[in-house]
């Protein structure tokens, strides 16, 4: 047990986030038993661990961070660990990577059970399904996502500022004012196209090549946590990966799953099953029409964010399409985003939305227009960096 203090004491010490991510504040901490999902590379971890340091004094012994790739919880239930951990006065034990762990939604569910007091927060794989397939901790995990970085964490980081977050009717209503007291500080156009090319990842903070570091990450997501967390066999892998790179390399677009099924030698069932596996993971977004869902095809299949597009194909992009995906990447997580007709982009909670990179020939009156080009917008035509302030 010594050696763990050690380890979270000397990680604690060493932890650094430059930006302090909204998602802290959202929490409620005092819940027993918190999941903390999240894609690969947004920066679980070092959530943790910046919780840990804000809330605990490392001497006390109060609160321990442990990562299940440690051998150790190979040949020792994490079960067994928390009950001695608890005997020690423990109050906290955070959980890193709690899929590596064997029956690790039943170890959970005795660390609740036997352990009371004891508060265990833990990260996992946007892949898992904590509540669905996973009944016994139904009524027990309060469930939160971790997003990549926004633009206006982004900003922050760039420009020293604390621009605060707003809500979606807060920018529709007030975009004008908002603009204005961001351009006091920052032009963010000065920003906004090196946060589509590599901000929403954190790593990018790091002395390494970001595409080739992407890769790397997106290669962890499909051999890692698809494969294992959804039990697929290792001889299908090539099977995932050209799927997806098929789908990454085309423009968005209604997937032709017939055609799709071809390509990689297999039914129609898998490549919907696999198109679910790929969203799960965050490496793209399903887009649907009014009123439909999975297991429907979607509409349109999008890249998860913009940093993907760069990394996979970047001397084939529009950058439309670019802006359409930072816009849907924005939104997807607290607001109803779907396909509309001809010559709007997507409606938002019924509303429509149109992405543009310069004023529209003939603007219609009931839509909003998300503009590349804007510092400051007017009425209804709204900067498209502004809707990254969402979170």
């Amino acid at each position: 047990m010594d050696t763990f203090f050690r380890t979270h004491a000397y990680l604690v010490d060493h932890i650094d986030l430059p930006v302090r991510r909204a998602l802290m504040d959202e929490i409620n901490w005092h819940e027993p038993l918190i999941g903390i999902k999240g894609t690969r590379g947004v920066g679980k971890t070092s959530f943790l661990l910046q919780y840990a340091k804000e809330n605990f004094d490392v001497r006390t012994r109060k609160c321990l961070y442990i990562n299940m790739n440690n051998f150790y919880f190979q040949g020792k239930g994490l079960s067994d660990f928390a009950r001695e951990f608890r005997l020690m006065g423990g109050e906290v034990l955070l959980v890193d990577q709690v899929f590596k762990q064997p029956n690790w939604s039943a170890e959970l569910r005795r660390c609740h059970d036997e352990n009371p007091g004891l508060r265990i927060v833990f990260t996992g794989s946007s892949v898992m399904r904590l509540k669905e397939e996973n009944p016994e901790l139904n009524g027990l995990v309060s469930s939160y996502n971790l997003r990549g970085f926004s633009f206006r964490e982004f900003l922050n980081l760039k420009t020293g500022c604390d621009f605060p977050a707003y809500s979606l009717d807060d920018i529709v209503a007030h975009h004008e004012q908002i603009a204005s007291s961001v351009l006091e500080q920052v032009n963010p156009l000065n920003f906004f196209q090196s946060y589509l090319h590599h901000g929403f990842y954190p790593f990018f903070l790091e002395h390494r090549n970001f595409s080739e570091n992407l890769l790397k990450t997106m290669n962890m997501m499909l051999e890692v946590d698809i494969l294992l967390i959804k039990q697929i066999e290792l001889k299908y892998l090539s099977k995932l990966k050209k799927l997806f790179y098929l789908m990454a390399v085309e423009r968005p677009s209604a997937p032709n799953v017939s055609q799709l099924a071809v390509e990689i030698e297999t039914s129609r069932a898998t490549v919907m099953n696999y198109i679910k596996y790929l969203s799960d993971a965050r490496l793209i977004n399903l887009i649907y029409h009014p009123d439909e869902t999975f297991p429907k095809k979607p509409a349109r299949i999008m890249m998860h964010n913009s940093n993907l597009m760069y990394a996979i194909y970047p001397n084939r992009m529009e950058q439309i399409d670019v802006y359409e995906t930072f816009f849907q990447n924005a939104l997807w997580a607290y607001h109803d985003v779907r396909l509309a007709e001809h010559q709007t982009s997507f409606l938002v909670d019924g509303r429509p939305y149109r992405i543009c990179a310069s004023q529209p020939r003939r603007p219609q009156t009931e839509t909003l227009y998300a503009r590349a080009d804007l510092q400051q917008g007017q009425k209804h035509a709204i900067p498209l960096w502004l809707f990254g302030f969402l979170y």
